[in-house]
């Protein structure tokens, strides 16, 4: 609950300075990490926010998530999801020394996908919104503990 807690007030943070230019790209990253699944938040008909453990959900490790942001404004993440993947989605894009932050819409801007990684500590946090538009609109937000496996900075 804590990590979530300080996903909140950290992307809560972030955003304002994000929104004010969405793209703040300031270093390079080439980076190659495996990630090891912790936990997911899932809020939908069924649950509301309900914290499911590695022990109680199937969901898979990511061995191969990458990062790659060229300054001024070029910024690719693979290997976390499609969607994610086609970085022509993305809209927000902070990169620093320590956080990788994106966010992505499709077209209609109902469905968005966002993650925030913190490069030193290996936290990452993903998250999926479905139907935004909608009142019963569906999240889920997924935890992993990360370490880079390969690192061209």
């Amino acid at each position: 609950m804590r990590k979530f807690l300080l996903y909140i007030i950290i992307t809560n943070f972030i955003s304002i300075n994000a929104f004010a230019t969405n793209i703040k790209i300031d270093h390079e990253i080439n980076s190659s990490f495996q990630c090891k699944f912790e936990k997911i938040i899932i809020k939908n008909a069924e649950y509301n926010y309900k914290v499911f453990n590695s022990d109680e959900i199937d969901n898979e490790n990511l061995d191969n998530f990458e990062i790659v942001s060229k300054i001024p404004k070029d910024l690719a993440i693979n290997g976390l999801s499609s969607f994610l993947s086609n970085s022509e989605n993305l809209e927000v894009k902070i990169v620093n020394s320590e956080v990788v932050l994106f966010k992505g819409f499709d077209k209609a801007k109902n469905y968005s996908e966002s993650g925030i990684i913190n490069r030193k500590s290996g936290e990452l946090v993903h998250e999926i919104t479905r139907d935004i538009n909608s009142e019963t609109s569906e999240k889920d937000i997924t935890f992993y503990n990360c370490k880079e496996t390969n690192k061209n900075v």
